[in-house]
């Protein structure tokens, strides 16, 4: 060690001067610097600083430390070497590349520098330079291995395909036939599209070790990739010779059957492979799952993956993962009910996966089961505290059940909690406008429209809902026909936001273009049996001086469910009642 650290206390009296000022230090360090002793007492503290900041995993400061030495002594090949793996840890690969270059021209014998010179040349994918080196080291140390075989490895890598074969090939000549080798010749062979060779190889490997099944299924995939399918066909069959129920040879001879159209050998074969219990559920998953993204465009395949959903629940009764695979298949195809059984199942056996709960919370929404969705959602809450989407889903379930405090609560924890994702936050801020404004809490439902708006500023729910509920109040009607209007554009045949623009025009006074657009929604069938457009008609008429026709179609509303006192009163007194007016 000390003939490579007699300088390093140079650095301290660098380091010094940063620290102390004026003549004086400048004093000291001159006495510092014509005293060895002194200077080699600094270099080790430097060196064994940078040395124990390595440890810890400190690279940057080790890098400064081996810098600050580095001012002292500028011919220590070792504080090089080290520096050149610490810039390759960080990333550095330039500066690596340099300080490897510098260790090596300082000591050109050590093997180690070398070895790092070699990795930076990597590192800088100069693969050509690094395989020179490699090839140094082979020379020097004929009796290692391993750097013949990094020598073809980067030859590889730089793209020099006949010369890394014929390293290899010498190599093999030395051990014999090695796996690893092998593996890599046959890719290099490949590369050069000479399957049979490449063949070759493998089925040297084979001939070594015939019951090593490894090899079997390399050789197959080998022709498999390379079209040669008669001989891939032929080897999956030479390991079920040896292993009648190996499933990825099953699983090749049955995508080979379907492909020729022979049911009876695809489902033979996919029978016999679901049925090895080491054929892990996950990869017979993996193999079904195709047919769920395919029930997306192309529900006939509904039934094809059923029955291989069947074959896994058949060798696993008791996993969740096959009862939920199948729910997925019948949400696919909205095939809700069934999916819900599904789901139950799986979560009856393993209740701990939230995309299965998350299914459930998502069918019943659908469903308009309110009620079994606040089962559910109030449970996963419970169960899964952190996740936003079972508070969204309870909000939801509370507001449909007009629990319209409860779901304001579900809905803000739900914002607390969320992922910041834009569609969900617009989506829960747009229904915290609903619920704010069944609660009463006008400035809040207005606040939480304009924050869903500003995420999503063309959502046309939102839109129609925050226009109608300023015209019930009267308020900031240019802005409710500005919104109301935008809507429409949006979704032009929407009998529901017809009515809405036809509303806001009315509480604006513009009876004569209220008119047109409540007609305009009236025209479609849903309409003329919604009890609220055909009082809203009643009133416009009424307020165009229309009177027996606006009883005619306040009448209709009240027959088609209407109940309101205003309503009562409006054809009892046969006349308008204003929002402003109590009941």
């Amino acid at each position: 060690m000390r003939v490579w650290v007699t300088a390093i206390a140079i650095a301290w009296m660098g380091w010094a001067s940063a620290c102390t000022g004026g003549k004086k230090v400048a004093s000291q360090q001159d006495i510092i610097l014509k005293n060895p002793a002194l200077v080699e007492q600094r270099a080790d503290s430097l060196f064994f600083a940078a040395q124990r900041s390595k440890i810890l995993g400190d690279y940057r400061t080790a890098i400064t430390q081996y810098s600050d030495y580095l001012r002292l002594n500028k011919r220590n090949p070792t504080v090089y070497y080290e520096l050149s793996r610490l810039f390759i840890e960080v990333r550095n690969p330039g500066y690596a590349l340099a300080f490897a270059k510098r260790a090596v021209m300082l000591d050109s014998s050590n093997k180690w520098f070398q070895l790092a010179l070699a990795d930076a040349f990597g590192v800088n994918e100069q693969f050509d330079s690094a395989a020179i080196i490699y090839d140094r080291l082979s020379r020097l140390y004929p009796e290692s291995e391993d750097y013949l075989f990094n020598k073809g490895l980067l030859l590889s890598k730089a793209n020099k395909t006949d010369q890394a074969l014929a390293v290899f090939n010498a190599l093999e000549a030395k051990t014999g036939v090695v796996e690893e080798l092998t593996y890599q010749k046959q890719r290099l062979l490949l590369k050069q599209s000479r399957v049979d060779d490449a063949a070759a190889e493998i089925r040297k490997l084979i001939a070594l070790y015939p019951q090593e099944l490894r090899y079997y299924h390399l050789l197959a995939e080998v022709y498999d990739a390379n079209d040669r399918i008669a001989d891939a066909r032929q080897t999956y069959k030479t390991i079920l010779s040896k292993d009648p129920n190996n499933p990825r040879a099953l699983i090749a001879i049955a995508n080979y059957a379907k492909k020729d159209g022979d049911t009876a050998t695809y489902w033979g074969s996919l029978t016999r492979a679901f049925a090895n219990p080491d054929y892990s559920i996950d990869d017979k998953v993996a193999f079904v799952y195709p047919y769920l993204q395919m029930l997306q465009m192309d529900t006939s395949k509904l039934q094809d993956g059923l029955e291989l959903a069947g074959l896994l629940l058949k060798a696993h009764p008791n996993e969740a993962k096959a009862y939920a695979l199948i729910a997925d298949m019948y949400s696919q195809v909205d095939m809700l009910d069934s999916a819900l059984v599904n789901y139950h199942k799986a979560i009856t056996l393993d209740d701990t996966r939230f995309s299965v709960w998350y299914q459930l919370m998502w069918i019943y929404s659908r469903k308009d089961d309110p009620s079994a969705l606040l089962r559910i959602s109030d449970t996963v809450t419970r169960k899964f505290p952190k996740e936003f989407m079972g508070f969204y889903f309870l909000g939801v379930a509370d507001y449909l059940l007009q629990r319209y405090p409860a779901a304001v609560a579900a809905l803000n924890q739900s914002l607390v909690l969320g992922n910041g994702d834009k569609k969900f936050v617009a989506d829960i801020y747009s229904l915290l406008g609903d619920a704010y404004h069944a609660t009463g809490q006008h400035a809040l439902s207005d606040s939480s429209y304009e924050h869903a708006l500003i995420l999503r500023p063309k959502d046309a729910v939102v839109l129609n809902n925050y226009s109608y509920y300023l015209s019930l109040r009267g308020e900031h009607l240019e802005r409710a026909e500005e919104m109301s209007r935008l809507s429409l554009e949006l979704e032009p045949e929407s009998a529901t936001y017809m009515d809405t623009y036809a509303w806001v025009l009315f509480r604006m006074g513009k009876y004569d273009q209220a008119r047109i657009w409540i007609e305009k929604a009236l025209s479609y069938p849903v309409a003329q049996q919604s009890p609220g457009i055909l009082e809203h008609y009643g009133d416009i008429l009424f307020n165009l001086k229309e009177v027996t026709k606006a009883l005619e179609y306040w009448q209709k509303a009240k027959d088609k469910g209407a109940s309101s006192v205003k309503l009562a009163k409006k054809i009892a007194e046969k006349r308008y009642i204003h929002a402003t007016e109590p009941e």
